[in-house]
């Protein structure tokens, strides 16, 4: 057993890959005042408002980094389908991204709501939702990644919907913070630590 270094300005996270190979039983969700919108092409800075507001406590940072053309490339894409989470006053509150671009699987490429409406309940509807739109004809597959800078209730939120865990890998990368993609208080559970003195 030993321990590796990880720099400063990087982060290193377990990743759990989670898969279901047949669609679920309709099961009654909770009522909500939420509601699931089909967002086709959207915006990039719309989206990336978004994707940090919803992301942005759990550092996630990849969309961020891209820029408007490979970003438009993606989300723009007609085998991606993205919707906003929507709540009475129209204001988007959390997201869903389905990734059918491989044969027979739909990816759960990104799913959550604002920190506020954490506990609540909604995360079952949402995940409902997900799984009726996930699963078209032809899929015989769906995955979903997590990993150890979540939420700390999401691997086993995904375990409770049906998933289940098939392969874990270490992942590191720079830390979005400090690459000014996200601001320094962004995941006070996770240290910011001072940048390496070369």
């Amino acid at each position: 057993m030993g321990l590796t270094p990880v720099p400063n300005d990087q982060l290193a996270t377990i990743v759990t890959t989670l898969e279901m190979t047949r669609r679920p039983p309709l099961r009654p969700t909770p009522p909500t005042p939420l509601r699931l919108l089909h967002w086709p092409a959207p915006d990039p800075d719309k989206y990336r408002a978004l994707f940090r507001r919803v992301g942005g406590p759990w550092l996630w940072y990849s969309r961020l980094a891209m820029d408007d053309a490979a970003l438009g490339g993606i989300i723009r894409d007609p085998a991606i389908s993205i919707f906003a989470v929507v709540d009475r006053a129209g204001i988007e509150v959390g997201m869903v991204e389905l990734d059918h671009r491989h044969a027979e699987t739909c990816e759960l490429a990104y799913f959550g709501l604002v920190p506020e409406l954490a506990g609540k309940g909604h995360g079952r509807w949402l995940m409902g939702e997900a799984l009726a739109r996930a699963w078209r004809a032809g899929v015989t597959r769906m995955r979903v990644n997590t990993c150890t800078l979540d939420h700390p209730s999401a691997l086993n939120f995904y375990r409770a919907q049906g998933f289940v865990a098939v392969k874990r890998t270490i992942e590191t990368f720079p830390d979005p913070r400090q690459l000014g993609l996200l601001p320094a208080d962004a995941a006070p559970h996770i240290p910011l630590l001072p940048a390496s003195r070369r």
